[in-house]
């Protein structure tokens, strides 16, 4: 059922995490980086189960990465002053509602992610992902320290679509335009 191996620094969002800048069938670059499957997860803040069992991980990546994040300096920096994934949409995403009263991560990988359904049954159709989807991610987090840059990031690993939800960034699927018109009207 569950890993028998215990990993302090992955974590399964709740089933009301919505995803967002979906691009979970194909690798993308962003600003001409390595291109990377990715998902912004909105994890409302009324779950507190699952911000909590971030919180955790956030703090572990940062114990297990001490001596990357180190790197040639004196002392590992404090936590409270690293760059780390667990981000208030209140706060940085003011004027997107789908942000409001939530707090989000942004997930990526080199490798795709294995996309199921909510009886863990292996999605094809790239139409059933999309932006606005709610769903549960595996997702781990891990120090980093490159280029003057430290902190902490969120890697991504799968993702299991649990139901359909409005899609967001203004375009609307095939299936929900035509759902509504008559269908006897059709051939009149």
């Amino acid at each position: 059922m569950s890993n028998t191996v215990n990993n302090p620094t992955k974590v399964i969002t709740g089933p009301d995490t919505r995803w967002s800048y979906c691009n979970a069938w194909e690798a993308k670059s962003i600003q001409g980086g390595t291109p990377k499957f990715s998902v912004s997860l909105i994890i409302p803040k009324s779950d507190k189960k699952t911000i909590a069992k971030i919180k955790a991980a956030i703090e572990a990546a940062y114990r297990e990465g001490a001596s990357k994040l180190k790197g040639n300096g004196r002392s590992v920096p404090a936590l409270s002053v690293l760059k780390t994934p667990l981000r208030d949409g209140d706060t940085e995403r003011p004027d997107d509602e789908a942000y409001a009263d939530s707090y989000f991560v942004n997930a990526n990988s080199s490798t795709a992610p294995g996309i199921v359904d909510a009886d863990r049954q292996p999605i094809i159709d790239h139409s059933e992902v999309y932006s606005g989807v709610y769903g549960r991610a595996s997702i781990n987090f891990y120090a980093f320290n490159s280029n003057g840059n430290k902190g902490i990031a969120c890697g991504l690993n799968n993702l299991q679509k649990i139901r359909d939800g409005e899609p967001l960034g203004g375009k609307s699927r095939a299936e929900d335009d035509f759902a509504d018109e008559d269908e006897e009207d059709f051939l009149s």
